[in-house]
């Protein structure tokens, strides 16, 4: 009798262990805000940390990091909001010729992106973009002393500054003695930055700056071993690193602030210098012949650098929110804000104050009561978190990286744990049963998490194979709603509610809270959509059913309207266009037409092999003296199809080339699995538990990824805490949050689900070892089919009349409400479809306040 009691403990120990970590890593937040302007790690907006720290994350020198944010990768064509129509200047030496060049390539590809091989070499340089009517300067002043660079820094421009202006010397004093060396080259930072600081002075009288944003380069660390012998005779290690200390003291304010860091936050242009520090971090030997001159590559980065520096805080504040560094995190707009405020403390408020308010029965019947409250607190808590942890910089986000090494090794980890919590049951629970199908969710699920958190997307190879595991996912929708509608034939309005709600609530309140867009999380309106086409298919006709002359030509019918629809996309653009004008929903229709095209016909090989699965039962072929021959023949040819498979999809040139294939293979490999795992009796009741507790989740995990582990709307990796190269401890720690959240999110949400349609609510009860707020295991007895991505929880219909109607309502409890809400408040407690129209109404409302991005 310890056994179960030893299990709950562990269960206990797990969730107060991640509990705990969420608090810890709240408050290392909170205290990181705390500090901001005392510290310089506490820069808010990633500008100081941006230009002097961060470190490559491949080899292949591609992708680099600055501490604690995400980049913007700038082209020509997004850097135009910033620079068009705008004058940028560079002055200075060969090392700053090579940025120029750069530079001019990034923002206009027409230009040169090396300095041209006809012998002009030490001459100024001037290119004019015709795409951005840019003009690109370069004044070839390698000591920095000539009349053109001291009358570019202290006579005003005519017309607008330059919106950038580029310096750097240092080697070319070390190069030439008779320059006069360290002391010459200090004179000349002393009369540079003498200009520049009258040029800010003039600006704050309200005459021109210098520049719009002025960048002094740090003194290039050469590659010393690389240098020739007249250049290692005179340039030293040590003299650069002085003359660099000696750039960094003078941009120094007290306190540890450098202007770089300051001026991030001033809301007019007083040239401020930066000094990018991080650009000797960015150097590599391996990427430079002469020890002095870097690849185009190295230089691309830097250029990349000052481009984020200068122009990230000009970007739209809309989603995806991928791009953080030196970019501050808008407020939210009034509606917004209401919205999170209402959805965060709506539990809190009914726990805490409405349950209390036994003579106002109105305000009562807007707030669940019971154990509800828990779970609506929770849930508003979940979102909060996830705003606050994707919408603020409460913690950093930095970019992906793929490492076959660790994502190999995360898979091979998890492949382990799953085998090592496998358990039979005591009998043969038949084919695709519950546990098995939500295992086959869970360890789909760790292996799509694992890509996104590495950025598989990028690897052809992994990325067709996840596409099979997405259609397996549809394949689990289409076969659990046809084998619903075909045993039971349940049309009601409520049934569609359940299903629909619960699949929808947590996308739906997402997307107001994080001001993104309903189809941007493509899982819960994809399966939607499937479902609602499964539905009507069932249906039309629906007497006919169990005529399979009837039924298979109609669900041929239906499968080829859709196919119409999706590839006709006049078709769905029309329909997209009348929801935004009548609804304001701004959804991509093109989007939306590639995500259905792409599982096209997956969903109808769930729904046939349902009808399969339930004919073979029907007629008892098990029992045919040929089936064991059948059965032995679909094995193989399920083996062979599977390597068949592998081999192909490796086989194809880019993952684009394989798209145009996967809607007509995918049922392939997922058909011989299925075949495969059902093989045996011993194979149909042997099932992982940890498989079985993600599948449970496996809806919640999909869409909370996206603020809350994964990071920036998906596109970067959420880091709890900051300063740490550990990635692999930052897995372990949010993975922890992740879960447990999901967890938590994925119980709240199956009881909402039945607060909203109108179950009667549970009622507090004494503890037990279940942790309070999280709802009991649901009964294995009466388990005809399942919603996929759904616990079994979410699927108990609420206990209402067939009119749609509550039990337990007493209209005259609600004798002090204003005689004008009695109908009203009436309808909302007694019919789900008035309850839902009211949301749905609700929702076009806050549509219609909403700003316009």
């Amino acid at each position: 009798m310890a056994g179960p009691s030893k299990k709950s403990a562990q269960h206990l120990w797990l969730q107060y262990a991640a509990a705990l970590t969420i608090a810890v890593t709240l408050l290392t937040g909170v205290l990181r805000l705390l500090l901001i302007g005392r510290t310089d790690w506490a820069d808010r907006d990633h500008c100081h940390k941006l230009v002097n720290e961060g470190r490559w994350l491949d080899k292949a020198f591609r992708n680099w990091q600055p501490e604690g944010c995400m980049m913007n990768m700038y082209t020509s064509k997004t850097v135009s909001p910033c620079l068009k129509n705008r004058r940028v200047l560079f002055l200075g030496d060969s090392t700053v010729r090579q940025l120029f060049f750069t530079f001019a390539h990034i923002v206009d590809p027409s230009l040169p992106g090396t300095t041209p091989n006809d012998g002009g070499k030490h001459v100024d340089h001037t290119l004019v973009s015709g795409t951005q009517s840019m003009s690109l300067e370069f004044l070839w002043d390698p000591y920095l002393n000539s009349t053109s660079t001291r009358e570019a820094l202290s006579v005003p421009a005519r017309g607008q500054p330059p919106a950038l202006l580029v310096l750097g010397s240092g080697l070319w004093y070390l190069r030439n003695p008779a320059s006069g060396g360290l002391p010459a080259w200090e004179k000349m930072v002393d009369s540079t930055f003498s200009l520049l600081s009258s040029a800010s002075a003039r600006a704050e009288k309200g005459g021109q700056p210098a520049a719009d944003e002025i960048v002094f380069l740090p003194v290039e660390e050469p590659v010393h071993a690389k240098l020739n012998p007249e250049r290692q005779r005179t340039i030293h290690p040590a003299d650069v690193e002085v003359m660099n200390s000696d750039l960094v003291h003078r941009v120094t304010r007290p306190g540890g602030w450098w202007s770089a860091a300051s001026a991030a936050h001033d809301d007019h242009p007083l040239g401020e210098v930066v000094i990018p520090s991080v650009f000797n971090e960015l150097l590599d030997p391996s990427q430079t012949d002469d020890g002095l001159h870097f690849s185009q590559g190295i230089m691309a980065m830097q250029i990349q650098l000052l481009l984020n520096h200068r122009c990230n805080k000009v970007l739209p504040p809309k989603f995806p929110w991928d791009r953080t560094c030196c970019r501050p995190y808008p407020w939210p707009s009034i509606v917004q804000g209401l919205v999170i405020l209402c959805i965060a403390g709506w539990g809190l408020v009914a726990k805490l104050y409405v349950s209390k308010q036994d003579n106002r029965p109105v305000l009562k019947s807007l707030f669940p009561s019971g154990e509800t409250q828990s779970h609506l607190a929770i849930f508003g808590l979940a979102i909060l978190l996830a705003f606050l942890a994707d919408r603020t910089p409460l913690w950093d986000k930095e970019q992906k990286q793929f490492d076959p090494w660790q994502f190999g090794g995360i898979l091979g980890i998890f492949l382990l744990l799953g085998l090592g919590t496998m358990h039979r049951a005591d009998k043969d629970l038949g084919f695709l049963n519950r546990d098995q199908t939500d295992e086959w969710k869970g360890w789909m699920q760790i292996v799509i998490l694992a890509y996104h958190y590495y950025g598989g997307s990028k690897i052809s190879g992994i990325y067709n194979p996840v596409r099979v595991l997405v259609a397996a996912y549809l394949f689990m929708t289409g076969y659990g709603h046809f084998t619903f509608y075909y045993r039971k034939a349940d049309y009601s309005f409520l049934r569609i509610a359940q299903v629909l709600v619960r699949l929808n609530l947590l996308t739906v309140v997402l997307a107001y809270t994080m001001d993104t867009d309903y189809l941007f999380y493509y899982f819960a309106p994809l399966v939607s959509f499937w479902f609602l086409i499964i539905y009507f298919t069932m249906l039309a006709g629906a007497k006919y059913n169990d005529q399979l002359s009837f039924l298979i030509p109609k669900m041929l019918l239906s499968g080829g309207l859709v196919a119409l629809a999706t590839h006709q996309p006049f078709i769905m653009q029309a329909v997209f266009d009348v929801l935004h004008r009548v609804f304001r929903l701004p959804w991509n229709a093109r989007e939306w037409d590639f995500r259905v095209g792409l599982d096209l016909w997956i969903v109808w090989l769930g729904a046939f092999t349902a009808l399969a699965v339930l004919k073979f039962n029907q007629h008892r072929l098990a029992d045919h003296p040929q089936w064991t021959t059948a059965k032995r023949a679909a094995l193989g040819l399920s083996v062979v199809t599977l390597a068949w498979f592998f081999w192909f999809e490796l086989t194809r040139e880019t993952k684009f080339v394989y798209n145009a294939y996967h809607p007509y293979v995918s049922f392939l490999p997922i058909a011989a699995f299925f075949i495969l795992r059902n093989a045996t009796p011993v194979l149909r009741s042997a099932t992982s538990r940890l498989y079985t507790f993600v599948g449970k989740i496996s809806l919640e995990t999909f869409i909370m990824q996206y603020h809350i582990w994964l990071a920036a709307d998906t596109k970067g990796i959420l880091v709890v805490f900051p300063r740490t190269r550990w990635r692999s401890l930052n897995l372990v720690i949010a993975t922890l949050m992740f879960v447990y959240i999901s967890w938590n999110v994925a119980a709240a949400t199956g009881t909402l689900t039945s607060w909203i349609l109108g179950a009667p609510e549970k009622k507090p009860v004494l503890p037990t070892q279940r942790v309070a707020g999280t709802s009991a295991p649901p009964t294995r007895t009466q388990e005809p089919e399942n919603v996929p991505l759904t616990s079994a929880e979410a699927e108990k219909e609420p206990d209402v009349l067939e009119n749609g109607h509550a039990h337990g309502v007493s209209p005259s409890s609600r004798g002090q409400a204003l005689e004008f809400l009695r109908p009203v408040m009436r309808g909302w407690k007694e019919d789900v479809r008035i309850r839902l129209g009211i949301i749905l109404l609700g929702m076009w409302v806050l549509n219609l306040m909403w700003p316009s991005a």
